[in-house]
């Protein structure tokens, strides 16, 4: 794996404080309903892992895999690797993502799943970065927001690498 510089943007103690707060809001907010968590692999899964650990209420757990990076540059295009495998018609449906930066990937999604006949659908999400935001799309639960930079650790990647750090931290590539 290359070495590249990084500084620490966020411990991973302060990562897993927030993620607590955030469930504990999921668990007042669906206390009433059963919801279905879909997170967006690869790097949502320390997030999503995190997220559930902390729930209290029923709920249950799918993933997507969504394409539409290479490196750190948006191809601009996106495909649908895995696709959901529960029916979310007339669910309550809760989009888990690791970043969101342009909006772009998560606003097709989000079309998607309200087409196929979401109750409703929500997103929650551990980091917005607004720098290179082009796509408008509601982010209803956020643990962090970064104004810019290149993130890497708890789950985010350069090239596949970096996903395993616990502490997430500014890349300089």
């Amino acid at each position: 794996m290359p070495e590249y510089s990084k500084s620490l943007v966020l411990p991973e103690s302060r990562i897993l404080e927030r993620v607590g707060e955030m469930a504990a809001r999921l668990d007042i907010d669906y206390s009433d309903k059963y919801p279905l968590l879909i997170g967006v692999l690869n790097g949502v899964f320390r997030f999503m892992g995190d997220l559930t650990r902390y729930l209290t209420i029923p709920a249950q757990v799918d993933f997507v895999r969504l394409r539409s990076y290479s490196g750190s540059t948006s191809s601009g295009s996106i495909q649908l690797v895995k696709d959901v495998e529960f029916d979310i018609k007339g669910r309550h449906v809760l989009v888990v993502e690791d970043i969101v930066d342009s909006g772009y990937t998560l606003q097709w999604f989000l079309k998607k799943l309200e087409e196929r006949g979401a109750a409703d659908v929500k997103t929650c999400v551990l980091i917005d970065k607004t720098e290179r935001r082009t796509h408008e799309t509601r982010l209803d639960y956020v643990g962090f927001t970064v104004e810019e930079g290149f993130l890497v650790g708890y789950g985010l990647d350069y090239n596949e690498d970096h996903r395993l750090l616990n502490d997430i931290y500014h890349l300089e590539v």
